[in-house]
């Protein structure tokens, strides 16, 4: 790819015509030498800036954002003392007067005229972009062609969404230095942003004129917009729902009609930012993470998408390192989580294994049990085994009525127990794994009903799930973060002890 987007042309594209206020003061002296002065002078009348970046604020349909975006033209957008402080300093007045800050770098990276010292400058932004998130402000970035080095390294990779330009050469270390190092070409294809998208380390790719909508969608989910709900409908008492077999369950639960996460979110969520895998390189097709939105509460949103799941295709680690992925992004941006089950289980193979599966779903846990922000799980098919539980922990937990909860799948149960599969019916009727049992015992909260099954009504029990979902946010919205803590450690902390004072 050869065209290049000024950095004028993208905040014309994303920002409201009119909006954009300058930041940028003259920048700072950083006493080049002769031969740098002059290139500095060539660069600054080529481009028609007077550095490689521009910051300032604008409007994105009428909210208030900071915007940082390169200029590729001025010495190949590469970063110096001037940029980095111009751009350090943007994003610290984004942090002081709470705005959500959106950057989109263009560079070669390191500007080489200044050597080492302009190396370090990396560690100036990455802090202050650092500190931007943990005050709980939200931080997007659009990669440009091309991304290269040390931004590629640092505040390029920090986001809590990025999208990338189509075709963008993106990547580490550039084709030319590659080049001249090991005198052989970099392998065709693989420094692309849709490369990089399908193997999990960006979010999506993007054209620059769909990059607005984009944004006004995740900024609204983001930044935690929160319209009063409608009135929600209270939960079924457990004598509505209709008494079925646990193995009625298990082959309901079953049907390929059944609707999973996919349609949850096609027919009962708004301002939906799909995400892609953890960021670190790993992407795995049985599970959808996403930002949206359920009766005007934001939320992240991750579950196992049945479309991509069978027998043979589960869980791998990368999909629970994914879901810490949504954990931590919950927990930045103080949104709630919602985490759907709908599993036949954890991956079982040597991948897996050395993966560090057990782990992970270890970790998944630990950090689940303990996030500080409102959660919400639903059960809304299969839930077997160490995939399903690692998803579990919440603050409230909701059950479709024909979704079920057990250590292993019931034929695996009777594999163990009775040296068959032929008592998988019997097993599944014993280990309590219903709704209504589920219910009974605490591990739910609430019952969501199918009428009579929610493989015959998609868009019905989807909205009525999404429903359920909003009713049980607006009530764990109503404690404080300490108090919601205690009482999701406690609720834990009882369970099978009915007598624990």
């Amino acid at each position: 790819m050869n065209t290049r987007t000024s950095a004028a042309e993208i905040l014309d594209a994303i920002l409201d015509g009119g909006s954009f206020v300058s930041w940028d003061s003259t920048p700072i002296d950083v006493a080049p030498n002769a031969s740098y002065a002059a290139d500095l002078t060539k660069a600054r009348e080529k481009s028609g800036v007077d550095e490689a970046v521009l910051t300032g604020q604008g409007l994105i349909d009428g909210r208030v954002v900071a915007v940082i975006a390169c200029e590729f033209s001025f010495l190949a957008g590469s970063i110096g003392v001037a940029a980095a402080e111009r751009i350090a300093s943007a994003v610290e007045r984004a942090t002081a007067e709470k705005l959500p800050l959106i950057a989109s770098p263009t560079s070669g990276g390191t500007r080489m005229q200044e050597g080492t010292l302009a190396f370090v400058q990396m560690v100036k932004i990455a802090g202050a972009v650092t500190l931007h998130k943990q005050a709980g402000l939200p931080y997007l970035v659009y990669l440009r062609n091309p991304t290269t080095g040390g931004v590629f390294a640092s505040w390029g990779s920090l986001a809590h969404v990025t999208f990338a330009e189509p075709f963008a050469l993106i990547g580490f270390l550039g084709p030319r230095v590659y080049q001249a190092l090991y005198d052989k070409p970099f392998p065709e294809g693989v420094q692309t942003a849709e490369n990089l998208y399908h193997h999990g380390v960006i979010d999506g790719v993007v054209p620059v004129p769909n990059l607005r909508h984009l944004l006004v969608r995740a900024l609204r989910v983001v930044s935690g917009d929160t319209d009063l709900p409608h009135e929600l409908a209270p939960a079924p008492a457990v004598a509505d729902i209709p008494e079925h077999s646990a193995w009625h369950s298990v082959m309901s639960s079953r049907n390929p009609d059944r609707p999973g996460v996919r349609q949850l979110l096609e027919h009962a969520a708004t301002e939906q930012v799909p995400l892609s895998g953890t960021g670190q390189g790993e992407s795995d097709t049985t599970i959808l993470l996403s930002l949206c939105r359920f009766r005007g509460i934001s939320c992240v949103v991750f579950g196992n998408d049945r479309s991509g799941h069978s027998v043979t295709a589960t869980m791998s680690p990368g999909a629970l390192r994914e879901a810490r992925r949504g954990m931590k992004l919950a927990e930045e941006l103080g949104i709630p989580l919602v985490l759907v089950i709908d599993t036949f289980g954890a991956a079982l193979s040597k991948e897996a294994e050395e993966g560090g599966l057990a782990p992970e779903i270890a970790r998944c846990i630990s950090d689940l049990v303990t996030v500080d922000t409102p959660t919400v799980s639903v059960l809304l098919g299969q839930g077997t085994g160490g995939g399903a539980l690692a998803l579990l922990p919440a603050d409230r937990t909701l059950c479709a009525q024909n979704a079920w909860l057990a250590p292993l799948p019931p034929e695996g149960a009777s594999a163990i127990v009775h040296r068959d599969t032929a008592h998988a019916a019997e097993m599944a009727e014993s280990q309590g794994i219903r709704s209504v049992d589920l219910l009974r015992d605490g591990i739910v909260d609430a019952i969501v009903p199918e009428h009579p099954d929610a493989a015959e009504e998609p868009v019905e029990f989807s909205l009525r799930v999404a429903g359920a979902i909003a009713r049980e946010l607006r009530v764990i919205a109503q404690a404080d973060s300490d108090s919601r803590l205690e009482m999701r450690m406690s609720r834990y902390r009882r369970l099978g002890v009915r007598n624990l004072g």
